[in-house]
């Protein structure tokens, strides 16, 4: 059995360096020092990540865990951490906080205080070590001695590393030969790296292909014969509650077809609701076809990854842009524009922006379908909106950014009460520039502390950009700022002159029309 302190210090390891090399050597080593079994978990771990998903315990239950003596030695092994977290994300009903903090204390006692600090920054997602799932498919192969090509391909027909990581390490490349693309397997998802600009993609790209980008739901579909199933981007089925994409894909005459593509709810003038009112569709398990009547679903696809049988993804884009019209109605492809024409890339961008989407894609036609990784091939253009807030407080970091205030705590002006109201937290788009600036500026004004937030004095306004407005219970404002992250600091504005909370209303209206919703809780436990 593996002890998990031995994971705690590669993980320290990892996030003391930033270079690339050194952290993939690291994590090779620690995974070849792992039993076959413990895989799954050091893997889930090392990425900062649970085998569980979220755990649903509040920092407020992390504090009180973590109130007794931590232990002098360690002793805690992988499997006694994930048993632990498996029992706690099964408690649920009524004194589910008591009984959560009763299990998280159970399992802190037997933690040293460098395995509590681990273990707190696992749980609540800020084991920020330096983009390891990134890096996870090179170590995986250093470890084992294969092929990181070989590693890739099993992982994206697999649909994630962990298993993968097993066979890897304990079969090499004959172990690593029986995963392949198949029907109702969910692949991983290709994603993209952002761009300020077309012009800016050009440059990267030369000619290139450009697809409107929707603010939807990223939807995986598998046809064999009559049977047509449904994956949500992290792989979970839906097909029951999305029965309009069903049917679209059922019409196709290929007998045999996995789609990549977005599913979106849309005005009757083809404009799109929000990103909220489309999740609102896979978060209802019941009354689905009323939910359909009032909120029908439309779906576009940008890729095939297999026709009749036969894998796609080694394929260039143009051909499998070539064999997806080959294979649905034209009124569910994505629209598409390929050229090499900064004047053309624009007014495309322009008109995607005009009919209300979020930007383009702008996508290489000679590059493979690179499943799980963000690869350089793709890239989005969006424009962002932004708002001027105050810094409320800030949390300490850890890893890389430990010793620096890095979360930031993010208010809008109440001028009914002279007070700021809370939208939300963000860490992105920090440098170590910003970093140290702000925490110097940060403890200039502290009021108070705790073990891990600094209280400010509301003076720094810092421009924020982000997706959208979202309706949130977690805010007393009701909203929250989807995808926000730090622009800069307005040095040049005070705290008076910040965004307010009406001028947040006034945007979510706009956004949302006829009303929005918040995000079903269902779909919090669905993983989206």
């Amino acid at each position: 059995m593996t002890l998990l302190t031995n994971l705690v210090s590669a993980s320290q390891r990892v996030s003391e360096t930033s270079r690339r090399l050194e952290k993939i050597k690291e994590i090779a080593v620690c995974l070849r020092g792992v039993t076959p079994d413990e895989i799954p978990v050091a893997i889930a771990y090392l990425s900062g990540e649970t085998c569980q998903g979220k755990l649903g315990v509040s920092y407020e239950s992390l504090q009180n865990a973590r109130e007794g003596d931590a232990a002098s030695q360690p002793s805690l092994n992988l499997q006694d951490v994930d048993r632990a977290f498996a029992e706690i994300a099964q408690v649920k009903g009524k004194g589910a906080s008591t009984r959560r903090t009763a299990a998280l204390r159970a399992l802190f006692s037997c933690a040293t205080a460098e395995e509590q600090d681990f273990l707190t920054r696992l749980i609540v997602g800020e084991l920020r070590q330096g983009a390891l799932r990134g890096l996870m498919v090179e170590a995986i192969a250093i470890a084992a001695e294969v092929p990181a090509a070989d590693v890739r391909r099993a992982a994206m027909s697999a649909g994630g590393l962990a298993e993968v990581a097993r066979a890897a390490l304990s079969e090499g490349v004959p172990g690593l030969s029986r995963f392949t693309i198949q029907l109702m397997q969910p692949v991983l998802p290709m994603l993209s790296h952002s761009a300020e600009s077309t012009d800016e993609a050009l440059e990267q790209l030369g000619t290139a292909a450009f697809e409107w980008k929707l603010d939807g739901a990223r939807v995986q579909v598998h046809k064999a014969g009559d049977t047509v199933r449904i994956y949500t981007r992290n792989l979970n089925d839906v097909t029951e509650r999305v029965p309009e994409i069903v049917e679209v894909v059922r019409a196709s005459p290929v007998r045999s077809l996995i789609l990549d593509g977005e599913a979106i709810a849309l005005r009757p003038d083809g404009s799109p609701l929000s990103f909220q009112l489309t999740m609102r569709r896979f978060g209802r398990k019941l009354e689905v076809d009323a939910m359909r009547r009032e909120l029908p679903l439309s779906v576009f696809f940008f890729d095939c990854l297999l026709r009749n049988g036969e894998p796609l993804v080694d394929q260039p884009a143009h051909e499998r842009f070539g064999v997806l019209e080959g294979c649905i109605a034209r009124d569910t492809i994505i629209p598409r524009i390929v050229t090499s024409d900064h004047a053309t890339a624009t007014e495309f961008f322009e008109s995607a922006l005009t009919r209300g989407h979020e930007g383009v894609m702008a996508k290489t036609l000679d590059a493979p379908y690179e499943a799980g990784r963000r690869g350089a091939s793709w890239i989005k253009i969006k424009r962002a909106n932004t708002l001027d807030l105050v810094v409320l407080a800030a949390e300490w970091g850890h890893g890389r950014r430990s010793g620096w205030l890095s979360n930031l705590h993010l208010g809008a002006r109440d001028p009914a009460t002279g007070t700021f109201v809370m939208l939300g937290k963000t860490f992105k788009g920090l440098t170590d520039e910003m970093l140290g600036w702000q925490t110097a500026e940060f403890l200039k004004r502290e009021t108070g502390r705790d073990s891990w937030t600094v209280q400010l004095r509301r003076e720094l306004v810092v421009e924020i950009a982000f997706n959208e407005i979202q309706e949130s219970s977690q805010y007393p404002g009701g909203f929250a700022l989807r995808f926000a992250r730090v622009k800069g600091y307005r040095l040049d504005k005070r705290a008076e002159e910040a965004d307010t909370i009406e001028t947040v209303r006034k945007i979510f209206k706009a956004q949302v029309h006829a009303g929005g919703g918040a995000v079903d809780a269902s779909l919090r436990e669905a993983g989206w």
